[in-house]
């Protein structure tokens, strides 16, 4: 299979490296930047490179080289870069009209009309955003204001955002400490590292433990008034970590019992990233509220709320609006995007992809013993890297020495400490997505030998 005639390129091209890397205008132009700008991803601190420009699953540098994208912008980028369609309809709106608050406009009523009929009829409320976590704080006001009730439940190593109610939900670093009272997490399944010491085998059978201890959380810790659940379907910076396929269908039963919403946080994981259009739909779970980012507009800064047609009423009650929310040029990007994706066929695509990728890194597991651990579902994938497989002690020294040595080999991609991220685009071809993976087994190979494996 390959991706459409305006992204592929010959494998045999790319990656291009002209010169050491980073290279010499990377490091003079991140260095001057870098006087001034602070707060760079883990991404950025271990390979200081440059981007110039992209097209497809193509990257290049200020300095020429060019590298086979498996970072999609840290997951955005989902159609490649420049797609021809999306970069038109955004230049006709920045040509046309850039802005005019949150008044209608043709392209809006497209959009929230085509959401209505991707989603299944199944949301009647929405509203649009310039940023994840903007529309995750504003899913938190609806679910407060739709129930009455004040406190959240999430879960371990999820991430919503980086703004007050959207870190409470979470425990990412340095923002631990600015959780907000009335938000309690909760361990999720993850059956490489069952919470309750399980094998793997056993992890896998059932997530009865998992959902005791949240039905015990909400008795005996919260007050009583848990306004929602809230979720990533699959977890993007814990390490694309897939439930379980019985969690999500009991996680909305045990919401379902205890009159609580439940809310799925599916900026990273929405439009085909993980091989069906919404991620939640992998386990045919319909959530109360639900959120977009990311690849919705293809690198244009546009998310969404997305409210069941009951909950919809509550959306009056928050002051909804944004000053960038739905502007024209978002509305045309996203929609867009929306139209690629079903005239690509891409979220068929994503699935073929993931089936070759998760087929790959399991042959490249039994080859390497310090890979610990390769999942994912689509484009949504991870290899774990530890010291010994048995103790599965974290091996954080050696995930960063096979991401740096793989972006040296050309391959643009996404580390979290000793868990390798994949998030490649969905229109990638299948020989170019081979090639990337030779380049990281060769990593995992030099890195192996470098510690003495």
């Amino acid at each position: 299979m390959s991706a459409k005639n305006w992204a592929s390129v010959d494998v045999n091209t790319i990656p291009k490296i002209v010169t050491p890397l980073p290279g010499p205008k990377s490091q003079e132009y991140h260095t001057r930047a870098a006087k001034y700008m602070k707060g760079y991803s883990s991404q950025v601190r271990l390979f200081p490179v440059v981007f110039e420009s992209g097209k497809g699953y193509v990257l290049k540098d200020v300095d020429g080289n060019e590298y086979i994208d498996f970072s999609s912008g840290i997951y955005v980028t989902g159609l490649g870069h420049c797609h021809p369609k999306i970069s038109e309809a955004v230049a006709q709106y920045a040509n046309t009209l850039m802005n005019c608050h949150d008044f209608t406009t043709e392209i809006k009523m497209k959009l929230v009309e085509k959401l209505h009929e991707i989603t299944g009829g199944k949301f009647g409320g929405f509203q649009l955003y310039d940023s994840g976590t903007t529309a995750v704080e504003a899913g938190l006001r609806c679910a407060r204001a739709a129930t009455g009730k004040f406190e959240f439940i999430s879960f371990w190593r999820d991430f919503h955002g980086k703004t007050l109610g959207s870190v409470s939900l979470a425990v990412v670093g340095a923002d631990s400490h600015m959780r907000a009272p009335g938000f309690f997490l909760a361990p999720r399944p993850n059956p490489y590292r069952d919470a309750f010491g399980r094998s793997e085998e056993e992890a896998w059978k059932n997530s009865d433990l998992y959902i005791s201890v949240l039905e015990k959380k909400i008795e005996n810790e919260t007050s009583g008034n848990v306004a929602a659940i809230v979720a990533e379907p699959i977890q993007g910076w814990g390490g694309s970590v897939v439930p379980p396929d019985d969690f999500m269908p009991k996680l909305r039963d045990l919401c379902n019992r205890k009159g609580i919403l439940l809310f799925a946080d599916e900026v990273l994981t929405c439009m085909g990233r993980s091989g069906k259009m919404f991620a939640m739909d992998h386990w045919n779970v319909t959530p109360d509220i639900m959120t977009l980012g990311k690849g919705f507009g293809n690198g244009f800064p546009v998310t969404a709320m997305c409210v069941s047609a009951d909950l919809a009423p509550a959306i009056e009650k928050i002051s909804a609006s944004s000053s960038y929310g739905g502007n024209p040029m978002a509305c045309a990007a996203a929609l867009a995007s929306i139209e690629v994706i079903e005239e690509e066929n891409l979220v068929e695509r994503s699935a073929h992809l993931g089936e070759l990728f998760l087929k790959r890194m399991a042959e490249m597991k039994q080859r390497h013993p310090i890979i610990g651990d390769t999942r994912g579902k689509g484009c949504l994938l991870a290899m774990e890297i530890v010291k010994d497989r048995e103790t599965k002690e974290p091996f954080v020294e050696a995930g960063q020495m096979i991401y740096q040595k793989a972006f040296s080999k050309g391959l643009a991609w996404v580390p979290s400490g000793h868990i390798l991220r994949l998030s490649p685009p969905l229109i990638l071809d299948d020989d170019v997505a081979l090639k990337g993976l030779d380049i990281i087994e060769e990593a995992v190979a030099e890195t192996e030998k470098h510690f003495g494996y």
